[in-house]
């Protein structure tokens, strides 16, 4: 910018010289020739004639010119920079509502997502442990209506007597007849099964002397163990005579006619049937059950075959003991 005022400005004071030497050449051809004599060509002594341009003209010119080249340099300037002042305030402005908004985003989110979103996992906490205490509660007391239902049956005075057990009129192994009456006032296990048994009926029957002889040793209590033969037809009194002296000095046998063995099998609800008949060499299918009975001859509760000598001792002394109570 101050190159081109110097620029102007000497163009300026070139256009002034020349103006005033034009102005002065124009003078001195207006004086006659005559008034020139070789003393004034000599020692020219020319008159100060007023200049047609003021003196400091060309200064105040330079002045004026330099400030309109200042005011016209200046005003593009000016209107570049204005637009670049008003892109910055509406950028300013611009960052300055987006920072707003985005805080009021930022801002707004705790309010409506927070509160919501931790009162709806307390519900959800609360809702479940409430179910869990509910059902828990209802478990329990299912158990406890079943417990006190089993108690009430077997506690009832006719729990199971009705349905096994009951009269019958047998031989045992010295041939004299007996009735269920011979068999009370003493614990009596009963077991039914035939002397042709290869395996089964002589494990139950060794389990079941050995069983009475630990309640005798643990307890005290005498039991009297009973075999009931399912197979009429080939044991004879004889034949169940030597078969239950091979197990236990204590074990009774029972035989008697077909039809009282049928009769018998029904009152203590024991299957048998036969099976695989060849000649006289035949098995017979039955159910592997030993009775436990109170002296009064009725039914208290069953072994099955899954019982060991343990097991079997254990749940007769404590079967005996609660009904002793």
């Amino acid at each position: 910018m101050a190159t081109a005022i110097w620029r102007n400005a000497s163009r300026l004071r070139s256009f002034n010289r020349c103006l005033y030497a034009r102005s002065l050449s124009q003078f001195r051809s207006s004086i006659p020739s005559s008034t020139i004599t070789p003393h004034s060509l000599c020692a020219p002594a020319l008159p100060s004639f007023p200049p047609v341009i003021p003196v400091g003209a060309e200064f105040k010119s330079l002045g004026i010119y330099g400030r309109f080249l200042s005011n016209s340099t200046a005003t593009p300037t000016e209107n570049r920079e204005k637009p670049s002042s008003s892109s910055k305030t509406n950028s300013e402005e611009t960052q300055n509502t987006g920072g707003s908004q985005q805080r009021s985003g930022s801002e707004g989110k705790p309010v409506r997502g927070g509160p919501v979103s931790w009162l709806s996992f307390l519900l959800l906490l609360a809702t479940g442990i409430g179910i869990i205490f509910y059902y828990d509660n209802l478990k329990k007391r299912h158990i406890e209506e079943i417990s006190n239902a089993s108690k009430a049956v077997k506690e009832g005075p006719s729990a199971g007597k009705a349905a096994i057990g009951g009269p019958f009129s047998l031989v045992n192994h010295d041939g004299k007849r007996v009735t269920e009456k011979d068999f009370k006032g003493k614990w009596t296990l009963v077991y039914f099964g035939f002397t042709h048994c290869p395996d089964i009926c002589p494990d139950e029957l060794l389990k079941l002397a050995a069983a009475i002889d630990k309640i005798k040793e643990k307890a005290g209590i005498d039991i009297v163990p009973v075999f009931v033969s399912v197979d009429p037809e080939r044991d004879t009194v004889e034949q169940v005579h030597e078969y239950v002296k091979e197990f236990h000095p204590k074990l009774v046998g029972l035989t008697g006619t077909p039809d009282e063995i049928k009769k018998v099998a029904r009152a203590y609800r024991v299957y048998y049937m036969k099976t695989a008949e060849e000649d006289s060499d035949y098995l017979v299918d039955h159910s592997i059950v030993m009775y436990l009975m109170d002296p009064n001859m009725e039914f208290v509760k069953f072994f099955g075959k899954n019982n060991d000598v343990n097991s079997l001792t254990d749940g007769v002394i404590k079967e005996i003991s609660q009904r002793k109570k």
